[in-house]
């Protein structure tokens, strides 16, 4: 049984001497060649933030040195602003920003040293960099120092947009005049991505968009199993998405009905497209625009998201039927992705359930799992750090 204490035991691992959090391998050692990757240093921030805000103790520390790598590391760039992808790559890329507004919102609500103006410096570089107010979307990247700005719009960065979005807002509190402007933002993003093109497209979402916004659904045919842009249908973001809309609703003032209605079609359309689509149990990464599976292996994140939005269906809507897909689905990711050598999930599966690498190598990622654990039987809110706190 997959236990929460242990995971984080687990991620703990990924702590480097010199600053900030390494990708986990599956035997629980640091990658070296990978370096410090911004995403990876940021997602263990919140982790542990969540972690302490769960009223575990002796995670205080690590909190901190998550807080101090990203606020004055060398994933920092102090001549030009913002954060660098990794210390091998100096583009400024929305997903990665996205994260560190997350970690510094979950910082600043478990009271972290330094938490708060890691928000508020990143929050800045959000809103004057990458928030397109006219489109009420984020771009997606720039150069290092913010003169070039790529041609290509993505839907993934501006879900963990969203979800920043939310969690910065709960972090500033009512009281502060950014918190109600994040939200309208966030719940402005759901209703372009999930409102419009996934609903336009009978709950197909497309994931990659050209500069004005155009669907390109032949993105990275080519490359279909991309960790971050693969093509067609990806259905773990699906239930992302929908989990993510019920959060928005939590977080508004007289929010629209359709929050609710797109997350169960979304959800529904998911579930019923994904599970078991190729004959085998489990959730195939990515779906063609037929419905038929591209990339067949299993992910443990979309498992996770899989869980996760099930289980914030049943508590908003008090439906058994989600709580009993939750546990269902629950109960296979314990059978096929559990690893009991390490306490985390394998990241990867073939179709069958064989340990594979094609996308993921190792288990670098307690984020997924991590509030997967944490989310249950909590009230839903904003941000998972205010459904602990």
């Amino acid at each position: 049984m997959t236990d929460l204490d242990r995971l984080l035991d687990f991620a703990a691992r990924s702590r480097l001497p010199e600053g900030g959090f390494g990708y986990l391998g599956d035997d629980g050692r640091v990658r070296p060649e990978r370096g410090q990757e911004t995403w990876i240093v940021a997602r263990m921030t919140h982790v542990f933030g969540l972690a302490r805000l769960s009223g575990r103790s002796g995670w205080d520390e690590l909190i901190r040195h998550g807080v101090r790598a990203l606020a004055g590391g060398p994933l920092h760039d102090a001549a030009h602003g913002g954060w660098c992808a990794s210390t091998a790559d100096d583009t400024k890329a929305a997903y990665v920003h996205a994260f560190v507004v997350l970690a510094g919102a979950t910082a600043a609500t478990a009271g972290a040293p330094g938490g708060r103006e890691l928000l508020d410096e990143a929050l800045d570089v959000w809103q004057a960099r990458f928030w397109d107010d006219a489109e009420g979307l984020a771009v997606e990247e720039w150069d290092a120092g913010w003169t070039r700005l790529s041609d290509y719009r993505g839907a993934n960065a501006n879900m963990h947009g969203v979800e920043a979005s939310l969690a910065a807002a709960d972090a500033l509190g009512d009281g502060d005049p950014r918190a109600a402007r994040l939200r309208a933002q966030a719940v402005r993003t759901v209703e372009r991505v999930v409102h419009g093109w996934a609903r336009e497209r009978d709950w197909r979402l497309p994931e990659h968009f050209t500069a004005g916004w155009q669907p390109l659904l032949e993105y990275n045919r080519d490359e279909p199993a991309h960790p971050f842009r693969p093509y067609g249908v990806t259905i773990g973001h699906q239930f992302e998405w929908a989990r993510l809309a019920l959060h928005a609703r939590a977080a508004t003032p007289d929010p629209p009905t359709w929050l609710v209605e797109d997350a169960t079609a979304l959800f529904a359309a998911a579930a019923s497209r994904g599970w078991a689509a190729d004959g085998h149990d489990g959730f195939p990464y990515t779906l063609d625009w037929d419905d038929r599976p591209v990339v067949s292996q299993r992910m443990h994140w979309v498992l996770c998201e899989a869980v996760a939005a099930a289980g914030t269906l049943a508590a908003v809507t008090g439906e058994a039927a989600y709580r009993s897909l939750s546990d269902h689905w629950w109960a296979h990711g314990e059978a096929r992705f559990a690893d009991p050598a390490t306490g985390s999930w394998h990241h990867e599966l073939t179709p069958e359930g064989a340990v594979a690498a094609g996308t993921w190598d190792g288990q670098p990622d307690a984020y997924h799992l991590a509030q997967a654990l944490l989310l249950p039987g909590r009230p839903v809110r904003g941000s998972v750090a205010a459904s602990l706190r």
